[in-house]
């Protein structure tokens, strides 16, 4: 039996595949999205913070502030649309010691260069205005920083993709992928799908689809896992919003905080261990295959030998739910270990280049009949929808050479 053939395949149902297909259908091009779980946003879009970030951490200029600052409103737009909950309800970036305040500096320098407006520099008084529980020496106020549900946006995103005549199929892992000249033919658990641009969106798999199709990416991809605390009901109070550290500009993660969701309650987390497993949401999860990937490569030793200090003290906050809460105690004092319980854990894709650096910009690689996103990282579900559109963009110039 023949292949169905479509214009454009894209694997990986998570929220910046399911953007790029919404951008595409609906334009006289077929469309199918090819996703591995039985649910769609099952990774990365599902098991993240929430946060409709505002573009204050990102170098001006960079692909990453360019989108966030853009997609920000673009997503709130999108959830006004659909019904979706988005409140935009700031974010207070809290130093707690003095020798921070050179990169809280840095922050509200790039937030103004980024063109946020209404930043506000906050000493320890205006601290507890807006966060009464919180403590620091000095602060920044982000006002256009939200909260949403990424599931839920990615939900309305496929059916925006099915109304417009596009396909998504899950239970679909892709396996295998054999460039033609006319196009690639995708050998998946639902058949052969054969389509003539390819979309990789595959996470914490994009790199062996890469590969599948012929193609060297030069990075790999090691496996976080970030873990999530909740605060107990009686203790929400101690959180308005959203309350973060100052991050370490030398590691690509944005340390642990507190996030109140759409719902009401107050997350606390993640931080970031190295996973044993690409999926391995459970410390106890380990993959043969996946260490021997990783040993393989020498960017990961590289990685290590570089980040090793801050590696074993990620790894001390996962072991210890006390060392955890310790983490957090540095943004709110008051809270204690009998007021957070363990919530879920999410599995960040992070790409690694040969020289152990982590990649902390989107990377995109374009190939003949295929487009790889290697690196989506935090604010990638922010700026899916335009990072949606710039993938489709490249998708467009393929179809139409």
């Amino acid at each position: 039996m023949a292949p169905v053939t479509y214009d454009v395949a894209v694997i990986g149902g998570g929220i910046v595949g399911m953007a790029t297909a919404m951008a595409l259908a609906g334009e006289r091009r077929s469309v199918v999205v090819l996703e591995a779980e039985s649910r769609l946003a099952a990774h990365q879009s599902g098991n993240n913070s929430g946060v409709i970030h505002a573009g204050l951490y990102y170098k001006p200029g960079s692909l990453k502030a360019r989108n966030c600052v853009a997609g920000r409103e673009a997503m709130y737009r999108f959830c006004a649309e659909h019904d979706i909950r988005a409140e935009r309800c700031g974010k207070l970036v809290v130093a707690t010691e003095e020798r921070e305040l050179p990169r809280l500096d840095e922050l509200e320098h790039r937030g103004r260069a980024n063109g946020l407006e209404g930043i506000e520099r906050l000493g320890p008084e205006a601290i507890r205005e807006r966060e009464p529980y919180a403590a620091g020496v000095a602060g920044l106020w982000v006002p256009q920083t939200g909260i949403v549900d990424y599931g839920a946006v990615t939900r309305a995103m496929a059916d925006v993709v099915r109304r417009s005549g596009g396909e998504i199929q899950t239970g679909a892992r892709v396996h295998g992928c054999r460039p033609l000249p006319d196009g690639i033919l995708l050998e998946s658990a639902r058949g052969e799908t054969m389509c003539r641009v390819l979309v990789n969106c595959a996470g914490l798999q994009s790199d062996r689809v890469a590969r599948r199709c012929g193609v060297d990416p030069r990075v790999s991809i090691v496996p976080f896992r970030g873990e999530y605390y909740a605060l107990v009901p009686a203790r929400r109070a101690l959180v308005r919003n959203l309350i973060y550290p100052v991050p370490d500009p030398a590691f690509p993660f944005l340390g642990v905080h507190f996030t109140r969701t759409p719902a009401g309650t107050v997350e606390a987390g993640p931080n970031a261990v190295l996973a044993l497993e690409r999926e391995g949401y459970r410390a106890a999860d380990v993959s043969l295959r996946d260490l021997a990937d990783m040993a393989r490569f020498p960017g990961f030793w590289r990685m290590c030998a570089q980040n090793w200090r801050t590696g074993l003290a990620e790894m001390y906050r996962s072991a210890s739910a006390s060392a955890f809460v310790q983490a957090l105690r540095k943004l709110v004092p008051a809270v204690e270990r009998a007021d957070v319980r363990y919530l879920r854990a999410g599995v960040r894709a992070q790409a690694v280049a040969a020289d152990g650096a982590l990649l902390d910009d989107f990377h995109v690689v374009e190939s003949p009949r295929a487009v790889h996103v290697l690196n989506a990282p935090s604010p990638a579900a922010t700026a899916s929808i335009t990072i949606g559109r710039t993938i489709a963009d490249a998708v467009r110039r393929q179809l139409d050479d």
